[in-house]
């Protein structure tokens, strides 16, 4: 442990006092910064009118942006083991707070673009920084609990920030309110957490990790992979981590689940308005229809989560693999259902976010410790984010891109391809 979480007393109560004060500071901050986020999605259909753009060129938004987040995960995490995680997680919501301010005042979509690619940049270090500091208020044992529930943060966000942005167009605001107000509610947010988030009372350096029934503490060599064993992966975790099949694996599952889950953020909301019938067309509407994605994408997580634990170590795979094939099947059904019964699209959405978000939880988590142990699960969970949003780029200029040709059918045919051969690849798992 560094910088402003460094404390020495030993580990004290197994539910230190204010450990769920900080958790939910964590989870309401982490909800803030994709208020300044998701709401790009909602203002999608405003900008093509306001600025005479094509979906290509509002999608260039979003994948500019996707590429700052990547190069976000990659830069910021090393500064906040320095820095410590509080400082880093304030420092990151006033920084989105001020970014997404800037982006509401743009005066052209490049500007925009600038500015909504600073506040993803920023954004990226809200995670490590949740990451650094939980470690400092929980042991291993209770590690894994603690992260899953702040996971559901990012899908909490997701629908807060469509519903407020759906609010904001209700009280009569333009696409320039949708990208300001989050901002104003994030000052607040940050206000709180300025109060309520501080590093926990175990000891720096290390997490405690939970004793075997004996009573022995186990050593950090003892947990995750036989790889984490050997002093090459604290020389070059890259080199090794790259080098072994099963997590190159991850990295393109990651790329594709990635792919899906960008592809929804960003035109959910406008695919659910190109259903409705011309004469009643409403994007406030579309936008909290759109909400069922992150709504049923919590409940896959929780599913996930449970049923991975429970299903023997040998059939995993199948069951991933299973998820992505029945994935890949609705997604080239959504367009088919859509166009006959524009309601089933709405719940198609949504069985969308509960085949994405239960196996993309796994990805940056389980696999990562998996894969890296722990002498290096840090470095694996950077690589498999960063993969896959060089994948999410994809979501924004190339799929529009694609819908300019061909319309939502054909968008979605390619990613009903693309999610079927990632299926066969986790059948390598």
């Amino acid at each position: 442990m560094s910088g402003g979480d460094r404390i020495d007393p030993a580990p004290s109560a197994r539910n230190p006092s204010g450990a769920r004060g900080t958790v939910a500071a964590l989870a309401l901050g982490y909800v803030g910064v994709y208020l300044c986020r998701k709401n790009l999605a909602v203002a999608v259909p405003l900008l093509g009118r306001a600025f005479t753009a094509s979906r290509g060129e509002i999608g260039r938004v979003a994948s500019i942006g996707t590429a700052a987040y990547a190069l976000g995960k990659l830069t910021l995490g090393p500064l906040i083991d320095r820095v410590g995680g509080r400082a880093g997680f304030l420092a990151v919501l006033l920084a989105v707070a001020l970014f997404g301010g800037v982006s509401a005042l743009a005066p052209s979509l490049v500007w925009l673009t600038v500015a909504y690619s600073a506040n993803r940049y920023a954004g990226a270090g809200g995670w490590p920084a949740i990451m650094k500091l939980v470690p400092t208020w929980f042991g291993a044992g209770r590690q894994a609990t603690v992260v899953a529930v702040l996971s559901l943060s990012y899908v909490a966000g997701g629908v807060a920030a469509t519903l407020l942005a759906r609010q904001v167009l209700a009280e009569g605001g333009g696409w320039r309110a949708v990208m300001g107000v989050p901002s104003l509610v994030l000052l607040a947010i940050g206000m709180v957490c300025v109060f309520a988030v501080r590093a926990g009372p175990l000891a720096a350096g290390r997490s405690v990790a939970a004793p075997d029934r004996g009573g022995r503490q186990p050593d950090d060599q003892e947990v995750g992979p036989s790889i984490a064993r050997g002093s090459e992966i604290v020389r070059a975790p890259w080199r090794v981590l790259l080098s072994r099949p099963q997590f190159l694996v991850v990295c393109a599952l990651s790329f594709a689940l990635t792919l899906m889950r960008e592809s929804f953020n960003t035109w959910s909301v406008d695919f659910l308005v190109s259903i409705q019938r011309a004469a009643a067309r409403s994007v406030s509407v579309a936008a909290l229809q759109s909400t069922t994605f992150d709504l049923a994408g919590g409940l896959g997580i929780l599913i996930m989560g449970a049923s991975y634990d429970r299903t023997p170590a040998r059939v995993r795979r199948w069951l991933i693999a299973g998820i992505l094939g029945s994935l890949a099947l609705v997604l080239a059904l959504l367009p088919w259902a859509a166009a006959r019964n524009p309601a089933s699209a709405i719940w198609l959405v949504g069985a969308v976010g509960l085949l994405v978000y239960g196996p993309y939880s796994l990805l940056a988590g389980v696999f990562a410790v998996e894969s890296g142990g722990a002498a290096a699960a840090a470095t694996a969970s950077a690589i498999i984010d960063a993969c896959g949003y060089l994948a999410g780029i994809l979501a924004g200029e190339a799929l529009g891109r694609v819908l300019d040709r061909g319309g939502y059918p054909l968008g979605f045919a390619c990613l009903a391809a693309i999610t079927a051969l990632s299926a066969l690849l986790a059948c390598l798992l």
